[in-house]
């Protein structure tokens, strides 16, 4: 996950997802928020969220990445509160 603007009292921020040494018909990404974070929108992912804890989820199209290959940019959202990328755990779907 990258910032890829901040203003005021928000940001964009878009995520890379990578294939390891297979290939990806899918995936899931987790992360938990520091205080005050939340998204407000956000394209080419499912998204929900549960307290701090966020879960993103493809979007049937943007699922399939060949093994040892990057989706650049395969989402993206606009984000409240202060900048700050969080660690996010991706796993296969």
């Amino acid at each position: 996950m990258r910032i890829v603007s901040s203003w005021g009292s928000g940001w964009q921020g878009d995520v890379d997802v990578t294939a390891g040494t297979g290939a990806l018909n899918g995936w899931t990404l987790t992360w938990t928020w520091p205080a005050g974070q939340s998204i407000s929108s956000s394209w080419n992912a499912q998204v929900t969220s549960s307290g701090s804890t966020v879960t993103a989820r493809d979007v049937g199209w943007n699922g399939s990445i060949a093994a040892g290959q990057t989706r650049s940019a395969a989402w993206g959202f606009i984000g409240s509160g202060t900048a700050t990328a969080p660690a996010v755990t991706c796993t296969a779907t």
